[in-house]
């Protein structure tokens, strides 16, 4: 008997205010290279995610309500049915019976659920940044045999995964030195996947060039402003100008691409491998303990287990009150459940909250939503008893994933 994933959503009788497309969509301002740096792509279009044409046509909107179930094929984000006819992103649904018997699917049995979750050699994986990227590198990673998508925007990631293009999505989420990637959090309330697995990388900065050039006939670096910040010291010693991209991959693309001897790109081994370019420095990071850690997402969530440490993500809003903040993260210290991370984000479509006062009138501050990452399964008791009492004291609690640690580097 085929076993399927329940996922776990639970929401108070209090009422909470809608989230959708329009409320969590950042003022992103994209740097802007050099007109000399500017490449066509056209060479690496066996690459592209496919099918994503976001700037066409958007998705449609995913309120966050109790109701609401995963997507599935037919239910395809912003398609409509009309005079009979299925628009062409849509499965077509079949007419009659199989006439050959054999060629159904056979049911999964229990040796097919546990040795399909080692298989990646069939799963494709999608990831933003084109290849070379530290994102493609987290992937392969995770899945050694998988057939890796690149995506241009963190957003496309997550609807390659909805549209059914991709199987799985590797996206980063926090850095030891940068920080949490905030767009990342918020898309994750936005989409309905959820967190299935999570793999820590260290990342290691090149300092690449074309082939035959020294490190000191570099005078300008092309790459991520992060990677560029991160590698502050090793850059101010060559006295090089630094030169913003949108992803350390694009940086090594564009250095092949062009060929100056003068400019460099910060990037990693594997760019240089793939775009031809030769490796002046390496580990030219200002921290040697540069990880980075990602997320694994899916369209369904994983049945919880107990035979290895489990992580548990979650987000919640919480009713107005002295020390509630501390009740909540109470439920976790009373069960001896760790918390390993917790993160903060204003409410996109409520973010003041207002306060009656009958001495000073109405006062105004941020309504918040809180990240919590805590090592528990969500198969032991323990975390259950937790999330039941913190439902005493939040509006508003989604389960986001419980998932098998990375505990390698």
């Amino acid at each position: 008997m085929g076993l399927k994933a329940v996922p776990i959503w639970v929401c108070l009788n209090h009422s909470l205010p809608q989230l959708g497309l329009s409320d969590f969509v950042q003022n992103k301002k994209k740097i802007q290279p050099l007109t000399s740096y500017r490449v066509n792509l056209a060479s690496f279009k066996k690459w592209e995610c496919k099918g994503l044409k976001l700037a066409q046509n958007e998705v449609s909107q995913i309120p966050v309500e109790d109701d609401e179930k995963p997507l599935s094929p037919p239910d395809l984000e912003g398609e409509s049915v009309a005079d009979g006819k299925i628009e062409e992103t849509q499965i077509t649904e079949s007419k009659g019976f199989h006439r050959d018997l054999n060629s159904l699917p056979k049911p999964l049995s229990a040796t097919d659920l546990v040795s399909s979750s080692n298989d990646s050699s069939k799963v494709r994986v999608a990831y933003q940044g084109i290849p070379g990227a530290y994102s493609e590198a987290a992937a392969l990673k995770a899945y050694p045999k998988c057939e890796t998508v690149p995506c241009e925007e963190f957003d496309s990631v997550f609807k390659a995964v909805e549209l059914w293009l991709v199987d799985k999505a590797v996206l980063p989420i926090e850095n030891s030195v940068g920080g949490s990637i905030h767009r990342n959090y918020d898309l994750l309330l936005r989409h309905r996947l959820h967190i299935v697995g999570e793999v820590q990388l260290i990342v290691n900065h090149c300092l690449l060039g074309v082939p035959g050039v020294r490190k000191e006939e570099l005078k300008r670096v092309l790459s991520h402003p992060q990677a560029l910040d991160q590698c502050e010291i090793a850059l101010n010693k060559l006295g090089v100008v630094r030169v913003n991209a949108e992803d350390t991959a694009l940086a090594a693309q564009v250095v092949a691409s062009e060929g100056i001897r003068e400019t460099g790109a910060v990037a990693s081994s594997r760019a240089a491998e793939i775009y031809g370019l030769d490796i002046l420095a390496q580990t030219i990071q200002d921290d040697l303990d540069n990880i980075t850690r990602f997320l694994i997402l899916a369209r369904e969530p994983i049945i919880p287990g107990t035979d290895k440490p489990h992580k548990t993500s979650i987000v919640f809003t919480l009713e107005e009150g002295p020390g509630v903040l501390f009740k909540a993260l109470a439920v976790f210290a009373l069960r001896e459940i760790n918390l390993s991370k917790i993160e903060s984000r204003p409410q996109r479509k409520r973010p003041l909250r207002i306060v009656d006062d009958s001495n000073k009138g109405s006062a105004k501050y941020f309504d918040y939503l809180f990240y919590i990452d805590f090592e528990a399964s969500m198969a032991e008791p323990r975390a259950q008893y937790a999330l039941g009492h913190l439902q005493e004291f939040a509006r508003f609690l989604r389960v986001l994933g419980c998932y098998p640690m990375d505990t390698t580097l």
